[in-house]
């Protein structure tokens, strides 16, 4: 895992406008951006740490607590909310015991909705730590979450395959047309 140190000598520019990519980079090494980052961020960028943590929160890209081992991506977008995206998103709430957003309590899990995940030709459909899971049900949502559960993490998906998508291309979103 790279350091914030590491970061910021490899980025090298320290300018306002190096803040969103270095967030970017430092989120991506850690799997969330520590308060701690933030801090360093801001004193090597020469700005206010309540700046650095505007911007932060301002996008829903950031998270702010370390994820739990898998991350699952809903989408909530016209596509699969039409197709059961509410259903799916209630059931994987009870089923990881996770209130709105956030970790499992056995830190197994996060449970993130997106407002498109760009597949719209797959909905409903879900992103398991990076894999696209389409045409989803209950049953084959619990199929899949039996698998995570019983499996070590990069051989858990295989019960369930993820299917084939080319996100942008198969997404109808109102926000992809040109």
């Amino acid at each position: 895992m790279r350091s914030v140190e590491e970061i910021l000598t490899a980025w090298g520019d320290r300018s306002p406008e190096s803040l969103i990519p270095l967030l970017q980079q430092v989120q991506e090494a850690q799997g969330y951006v520590p308060r701690a980052a933030m801090t360093r961020l801001a004193a090597a960028l020469g700005m206010p740490v309540a700046r650095v943590y505007g911007v932060a929160t301002f996008y829903n890209q950031f998270r702010f607590t370390a994820p739990g081992e898998h991350i699952i991506e809903i989408c909530r977008g016209t596509a699969c909310h039409v197709r059961g995206s509410a259903a799916l998103l209630d059931h994987l709430r009870r089923r990881l015991k996770v209130d709105a957003e956030g970790n499992s309590r056995d830190g197994r899990f996060t449970l993130i909705t997106v407002a498109c995940l760009g597949a719209c030709s797959l909905a409903p459909v879900i992103r398991l730590d990076g894999e696209f899971y389409g045409g989803l049900t209950i049953e084959k949502l619990d199929q899949l979450l039996d698998a995570v559960e019983q499996q070590p993490r990069r051989a858990a998906t295989a019960a369930v395959s993820p299917v084939a998508a080319q996100p942008a291309a198969t997404c109808q979103c109102e926000h992809q047309r040109g």
